[in-house]
């Protein structure tokens, strides 16, 4: 085979390779209001470029409501409605100040609560959740006051 031909047919398949790689992650991006809107802008600076070991990655359709870390593996999207599984009862722990609601139907995610937004956050099994709520905790009590 000649050497051009050869060298042709690796760049082709390193193009495909990266074609295949990367790329925004999608995620909805909730559709907040008034000062929870204006929050989670807030929150949008603040966050980290890496949490847990994972980059920062893009999302699509792009959003200030919305983070990706991993590609898609950490997920945040603040301005949620309130987790329709909580009751009034339930006993929310708290983690740097921050508390957690954990949806027992759905281990992978955990909401904060009491504060101007709800924050979703989607953990894959291979990140450690404490880990990512602890370097949430912060940015969250930045931006998001306290409500009650």
């Amino acid at each position: 085979m000649p050497l051009r031909f050869i060298r042709l047919a690796g760049c082709a398949c390193a193009l495909l390779i990266l074609a295949g790689c990367g790329g925004a992650v999608r995620v909805e991006p909730p559709v907040p209001e008034g000062p929870a809107a204006a929050a989670c802008q807030a929150l949008a600076e603040r966050l980290p470029r890496r949490l847990d070991g994972a980059d920062r990655v893009e999302s699509t359709p792009a959003s200030p409501y919305v983070a990706v870390w991993g590609e898609g593996r950490i997920a945040l999207r603040c301005g949620v409605p309130r987790p329709v599984t909580m009751s009034p009862t339930d006993q929310v722990p708290e983690i740097n100040e921050v508390a957690w609601y954990a949806d027992p139907a759905r281990p992978t995610l955990f909401t904060s609560v009491g504060r101007a937004a709800y924050v979703e956050v989607t953990v894959a099994r291979e990140h450690t959740p404490q880990s990512v709520l602890v370097d949430l905790a912060a940015p969250i009590k930045a931006a998001l006051p306290q409500t009650g």
